[in-house]
């Protein structure tokens, strides 16, 4: 299993390299069954890194470039008559042709558009006219979206916020990444050196042995008593959800499947806590300090479990 983890980081890390921390919190993601939004600068290797890591672990991949006059049809799919059959046929949108759909600059789609993405991601599956058509197995969606350049942008609604498992960051590249960049860009594209090693049916396996990983009630405890403070924070204005709570123990049993243990830790779920909970926290107007702030102050008052007796 470390072995095949290992391989798929060394595939991605050919097109893009100084980023294992990151990579790992998306193929943990992907592991745990859900949704990954990047929120970073462009130009840092978001695309690059999403086409990379569909070659490795050998998913059909979409891309969808995001702009205001994008369709919520042009995503989902739509019904068009044919004559041959006096019947209406479904057209299927890139939602459903894909097991991981790219969804670049989210925050440039219409409000419209931009829901028409909440039932795909929540229910993995499409209601287009009516008919009900299921998605691919395993399906993931990575958005992007840009801090620079507001104009023509729209701000995501906490409720779809709410459906990212985590929200993530590239940054820019160090000195020794980015020299490996610029050298390996003269002559090719690394991409093309991406191979697949594993398979879709490998993944879906993966995934089910995730959600095996042992959870004790002391850790339910743990994970219940921190999302319960953050709602009660005198600098929070919204606190993280029931689905936040549900996510941060399904990102802490993939983080803990990767490192090859059965079973979680409090250290698991802080681990994975800034990630997971970062954007389901709103601050209060004159909260006066970040959110950053705020979950560093959850762990420190928030008694961690013994990790005795987890297993």
């Amino acid at each position: 299993m470390r072995d095949e983890i290992e391989q798929v980081l060394l595939q991605v890390e050919k097109a893009v390299s100084g980023k294992r921390d990151v990579i790992v919190k998306i193929l943990s993601a992907l592991l745990a069954k859900g949704h990954i939004l990047l929120d970073d600068v462009p130009g840092v290797g978001k695309t690059t890194l999403a086409v990379a890591l569909s070659r490795a672990i050998g998913f059909d991949f979409k891309r969808i470039q995001f702009t205001p006059d994008v369709l919520p049809s042009d995503i989902v799919g739509f019904s068009m008559y044919d004559r041959g059959t006096d019947r209406f046929t479904y057209r299927p949108g890139a939602l459903a042709e894909a097991n991981l759909v790219l969804g670049d600059e989210i925050n440039r789609a219409s409000s419209k558009t931009q829901s028409a993405l909440l039932e795909a991601m929540e229910e993995r599956q499409l209601t287009v006219d009516g008919e009900t058509h299921p998605l691919q197995t395993p399906f993931a969606v990575i958005a992007t979206q840009n801090s620079v350049g507001a104009a023509g942008t729209q701000l995501l609604p906490y409720a779809q916020m709410d459906r990212f498992l985590v929200r993530l960051s590239l940054g820019y590249p160090d000195y020794d990444a980015q020299m490996a960049l610029l050298r390996d860009r003269q002559t090719e594209n690394p991409l093309d050196r991406v191979a697949c090693v594993l398979s879709r049916e490998r993944f879906v396996e993966m995934q089910k042995a995730v959600r095996q990983v042992t959870v004790k009630d002391a850790i339910l405890d743990y994970v219940t008593r921190l999302t319960m403070a953050s709602r009660t924070h005198e600098k929070v204005e919204l606190g993280v959800s029931p689905r936040g709570a549900l996510f941060l123990c399904r990102m802490a049993k993939a983080r803990a499947w990767i490192d090859g243990r059965d079973y979680i830790t409090g250290g698991d779920v802080q681990a994975v806590l800034w990630d997971v909970c970062a954007h389901r926290i709103l601050l209060k107007a004159d909260a006066g300090v970040t959110v950053l702030t705020v979950l560093d102050d959850l762990v420190r008052t928030v008694k961690t479990p013994d990790h005795r007796g987890l297993r």
